[in-house]
């Protein structure tokens, strides 16, 4: 039988990090009319390579992509309609905020591909600024295309383990990494292990579960295990 307290962990880190990690536009355009994107040619891709690593800065999360030429970005996306339906000309339109949130909760996603314009959202856009940090590990650009190309389709998706991060890292890097992920759970373990936040602690417990709910079968004490575990270690 597996141990229920790194499940009950893993599954609150990752509603926590739901509250923070809306991709691609503002959380509520989902919800009350989604917002324009940016017109064709907002954008100027003349030095853009196939194989770049484009890295879009927003105010809590970072949205990543790899570059194939010709205006075209393959990014993972959470996605809840490729469950439903295996129509490409609906699975290929523009992710709705309805459809990334669902497809977090339930954990099924997309490789796909975009223009610049739908991937950036309006956002200023980094070219290969991560490879800062993995030095000689860079692979060649084509087989960084090849191999976003090659996982193109529905996948599994978690935000602690198969984000759009892990996804760009393995095909530059060839590894698959999140550093946001990293530093946003090790950000709340030390909030848990200070014995002067538990207050804090249990009270982001609860915006998670009024926010976003939790299943019939997670109950409040299971919720809260890991963190007196964390406490008391």
């Amino acid at each position: 039988m597996k141990n229920p307290v790194p499940q009950a962990a893993s599954l609150l880190l990752e509603k926590l990090m739901l509250l923070v990690h809306v991709h691609v536009r503002p959380f509520l355009a989902g919800f009350v009319g989604e917002t324009t994107p940016p017109a064709p040619g907002d954008y100027d891709t003349s030095s853009f390579k196939r194989g770049d690593l484009l890295e879009v800065p927003r105010t809590l999360f970072i949205h990543f992509g790899i570059y194939l030429g010709e205006n075209r970005v393959a990014h993972l996306m959470p996605d809840i309609l490729p469950s439903f339906t295996d129509d490409l000309q609906q699975i290929q339109q523009v992710v709705t905020n309805k459809r990334l949130i669902l497809g977090v909760i339930a954990r099924t996603a997309s490789v796909r591909v975009d223009t610049v314009e739908d991937f950036a959202y309006g956002g200023s856009i980094l070219v290969n600024h991560m490879d800062r940090l993995f030095e000689d590990q860079v692979l060649g650009s084509e087989e960084s295309a090849r191999r976003a190309e090659k996982l193109m389709g529905a996948t599994a998706y978690s935000l602690l383990w198969n984000n759009c991060e892990h996804f760009v890292t393995y095909c530059r890097y060839g590894a698959p990494v999140s550093f946001q992920t990293d530093k946003f759970c090790e950000t709340v373990k030390m909030i848990i292990r200070d014995q002067r936040s538990v207050l804090a602690s249990v009270l982001v417990g609860l915006a998670s579960i009024v926010c976003l709910g939790l299943a019939p079968s997670t109950t409040l004490p299971t919720i809260f295990i890991p963190f007196f575990l964390w406490m008391a270690g």
